[in-house]
């Protein structure tokens, strides 16, 4: 069901210049309130379109509760997140890259190969 409503609202992905935009048209980038030199990131901007948003954080929701056992690259990385920042930011940083990473499927020819290390 994500897949077809994220390919219906982002076709090619030719309106956004990267991947960035498009994770930040969906409001799964932090929040940026800068002013005298300082910058500081507040919580997601909650821009555009909330239903894929809503979908790709309950996706990242349901990885992050099985990762705990596993042993490959991602879940090391969503078990450390978690231990460091807790399980809603590791649900919103793993949604912003499932965001980024199907930005990139649509953008490019290749097929989506998970780089695996031994």
């Amino acid at each position: 069901m994500t897949a077809t409503i994220v390919a219906a609202e982002l076709g090619e992905g030719r309106q956004y210049a990267n991947a960035r935009h498009y994770s930040a048209s969906l409001g799964i980038v932090p929040r940026q309130c800068s002013s005298g030199g300082k910058s500081v990131l507040l919580g997601i901007s909650k821009r555009g379109n909330c239903y894929i948003r809503t979908l790709l954080i309950h996706g990242a929701r349901a990885v992050l509760r099985t990762c705990h056992n596993k042993e490959d690259k991602l879940s090391l990385w969503l078990q450390r997140l978690i231990e460091r920042r807790g399980f809603n930011v590791a649900a919103v940083a793993l949604a912003n890259k499932n965001a980024r990473i199907l930005w990139a499927l649509a953008n490019k020819t290749e097929r989506y190969q998970m780089i695996v290390s031994a």
